[in-house]
């Protein structure tokens, strides 16, 4: 059996068959800053993939609600439900002060629909956060800032 690709390869491998679907006008039509956006939650996966966590949803989004959740991953035994931002410059505010009042309720509901769609023998004990990753694509140089916790679950 061949070894498993690490973690720079996957990596490197997708973002070829990126550039290749766009050299191929195969890629989707997505206006500048959603591309930004989608670039940003790329980052923030493979960043969280190599500080351990296990991501098990990107872009979830619920029946019920609008909106979505960027990443749902598990670190260890909590299901962290995380909101990735991204900029393509730095300035003095950092970009997780970018999610307000009302995004952190939309948050907290998005992350109890989640819970709402496990199966119920599942959803009793499990720990749950949520996180925050910002994503500075500075040129060739990517930085990821993550914040555990950013705020509880359920406060409204």
């Amino acid at each position: 059996m061949p070894a498993p690709l690490t973690l720079a390869t996957q990596r490197w491998a997708l973002l070829q068959l990126h550039s290749l679907s766009k050299k191929l006008g195969r890629a989707p039509k997505l206006p500048p800053h959603l591309q930004t956006g989608v670039r940003g939650e790329f980052e923030a996966l493979f960043y969280l993939r190599r500080l351990g966590y296990t991501v098990v949803e990107r872009r979830w989004r619920s029946p019920e609600l609008n909106g979505d959740l960027d990443l749902v991953a598990w670190e260890g035994a909590t299901l962290c439900f995380i909101e990735v931002k991204t900029r393509t410059a730095r300035d003095m505010t950092p970009a997780a002060l970018a999610i307000d009042g009302p995004k952190r309720t939309m948050l907290q509901r998005m992350a109890a629909s989640y819970l709402r769609s496990i199966p119920r023998e599942a959803d009793g004990n499990i720990l749950t956060r949520i996180d925050i990753v910002s994503v500075y694509l500075l040129g060739d140089q990517i930085e990821c800032e993550l914040v555990r916790d950013a705020f509880p679950r359920n406060s409204q």
